[in-house]
């Protein structure tokens, strides 16, 4: 039985990914030696990581000015860098979920921070809008996708303060003006490759301004000065990005996966409010993501809620079930999966409410 994988990190990769690391595992760059046993200063692996960078840089078109980092500690490491080297005196946070409010945590031992806005009030099922941005905050954070709740945010912010973003699970989603940011981050089990390693794109002339000492594995202008190579990166999900970078461009770019995805998620979101079966989390549709698409039994089916799991799980539908916040089901919808993928779960709905 073909098995469709809609796990939300980490989740499924490309099978060009998958292959050329597996390769790479057993010889590495006509070695003879494996890609986990080379060190990351021979000359083969420092071609990997800087091919990964300007890869990066290309696909996003990012502009001069900017460094793209592979750094080791995941995105929730990130949540105390951001603050550690950007945060002078004021900070403010965007609470749109569990991330971004693990991330304004981190950021209150470093100074003061508003909350400008949250939707914690209706449990994360909407963006809020209409929010200020205090003029005198250093960067505003916000985290544009949120896997457990399904909102995301689907345009470049226009503002007079820096912008930080928590990108970990809707990068290469889209085309992004990266102008508009002073610092991209996320983890990489998403959208890019295995678990281990997280990427940051940083602007460099906002780095040491701060104001204090900062430890040095935790300042981004060691990891820009030495080119993500001060100490012993991720050697192996850094090549595995590097071949989720290749097959994006194979693919034709963001704009390209930006058109499947909204493909994949109009489908299945038009199921899901057609369904008598199901309900969407996220009732207004510009707030719902196009990555992880959360859906509940509706109420008067509720008790049927174990049974479709079971259904589903038997026809090949692997990694729906919803976070245990939420409960019921989500669908992650990443770059990597296919179109086919989605037409099988909506075909397992519809046969599931034939039976009820």
């Amino acid at each position: 039985m073909k098995k469709h994988n809609f796990y939300a990190g980490p989740s499924i990769l490309p099978e060009y990914t998958i292959k050329n690391t597996a390769e790479a595992v057993l010889d590495f760059a006509g070695t003879g030696l494996s890609v986990m046993e080379v060190s990351h200063r021979s000359k083969e692996f420092v071609a990997v990581m800087e091919e990964a960078q300007a890869l990066f840089k290309e696909i996003l078109d990012i502009p001069q000015g900017y460094e793209v980092l592979f750094l080791g500690g995941g995105a929730s490491t990130q949540f105390c860098m951001v603050p550690y080297n950007l945060l002078k005196k004021k900070a403010a946070y965007l609470n749109t979920g569990s991330w971004a409010s693990k991330a304004l945590k981190e950021a209150k031992l470093f100074g003061e921070v508003v909350e400008v806005a949250s939707s914690k009030d209706a449990n994360f099922n909407y963006i809020p809008k209409g929010y200020q941005v205090p003029d005198d905050a250093d960067y505003l954070h916000i985290t544009t996708n949120n896997t457990i709740y399904g909102t995301e945010i689907k345009e470049d912010l226009d503002l007079k303060v820096p912008l930080v973003a928590d990108m970990s699970s809707d990068i290469f989603s889209r085309p992004l003006d990266v102008s508009r940011y002073a610092l991209i981050y996320g983890g990489a089990q998403k959208n890019l490759g295995p678990a281990g390693v997280a990427f940051v794109v940083v602007k460099t002339d906002i780095l040491g301004k701060a104001g204090r000492e900062i430890p040095t594995m935790l300042d981004y202008r060691t990891h820009v000065e030495k080119g993500s190579m001060f100490n012993t990166p991720p050697v192996l999900p850094v090549f595995a990005a590097l071949q989720t970078l290749k097959w994006l461009k194979q693919q034709g770019g963001v704009a390209a996966m930006q058109k499947r995805n909204r493909e994949k998620a109009a489908l299945l979101y038009n199921e899901i409010d057609r369904n008598k079966l199901f309900k969407a989390t996220v009732t207004n549709e510009e707030d719902r993501s196009l990555m992880n698409i959360c859906f509940v039994m509706n109420d008067d089916y509720a008790e049927l809620e174990k049974e479709f799991l079971d259904f589903a799980t038997g026809r090949g539908m692997v990694g729906i079930k919803g976070h245990r916040s939420v409960g019921g089901f989500r669908a992650s919808t990443y770059n990597a999966l296919p179109l086919e993928s989605v037409k099988a779960l909506v075909e397992t709905m519809q046969e599931f409410e034939k039976k009820h």
